[in-house]
């Protein structure tokens, strides 16, 4: 009869690369982690993405996880962030939303008619791709993803005035190319998330 590995084994082993130790961990804990999120956000598919980026980011910082602490009790520490970070994306988008049906219902129907806002969007999304990469990942974490910069920041290994230096200056370029546009459809494509 084998023996169950504790915690402590399987992350010296997940330390040292091993797949077999991961696959187990993700077993050991995966369903209870999706569980518990479903709990909170209530959609089985944010649920579902949940628990692969808790047990991506687990893989990605294998080699410094801490063997002599407790891994469930970090663990659900992960679990706990990211659906913080996942209820302050729904707020941004919610005030977003607000916002662009405010917009809608005080702007002229002839600029709506006007709008495609598809082929806008294709636009701007081709003239965020011409940003230089670091600008780029950054103005993506802001507007894509809902962050602050103070948690951009933390990821990228930034301070939070250079974060707010490089959203400000994606957002100038994209200006820059959009100048022939409407003030509308400038806000419009600067608040939405691609």
């Amino acid at each position: 009869m084998e023996l169950i590995p504790s915690d402590y084994e399987l992350v010296c082993r997940l330390q040292a690369d091993d797949v077999k130790a991961f696959d187990m961990i993700y077993a050991r804990y995966s369903l209870n982690i999706y569980r518990f999120a479903f709990k909170y956000l209530r959609s089985e598919e944010e649920a579902e993405e949940l628990v692969q980026a808790i047990f991506l980011k687990i893989w990605e910082i294998r080699r410094s996880l801490k063997s002599d602490s407790s891994f469930k009790s970090f663990l659900y520490t992960i679990v706990y962030n990211e659906i913080c970070n996942l209820f302050r994306k729904r707020k941004h988008n919610q005030e977003y939303t607000k916002e662009l049906r405010y917009i809608n219902k005080n702007s002229s129907t002839e600029a709506e008619d006007r709008i495609d806002f598809k082929s806008l969007l294709t636009r701007v999304e081709k003239i965020v791709q011409k940003l230089p990469d670091k600008q780029r990942e950054i103005f993506l974490k802001s507007r894509s993803e809902g962050k602050s910069s103070k948690e951009i920041a933390k990821e990228v290994g930034l301070k939070p005035a250079t974060i707010d230096n490089y959203i400000s200056e994606s957002l100038k370029f994209i200006k820059s190319k959009l100048k022939k546009e409407s003030m509308y459809v400038i806000f419009f494509l600067l608040t939405v998330s691609y």
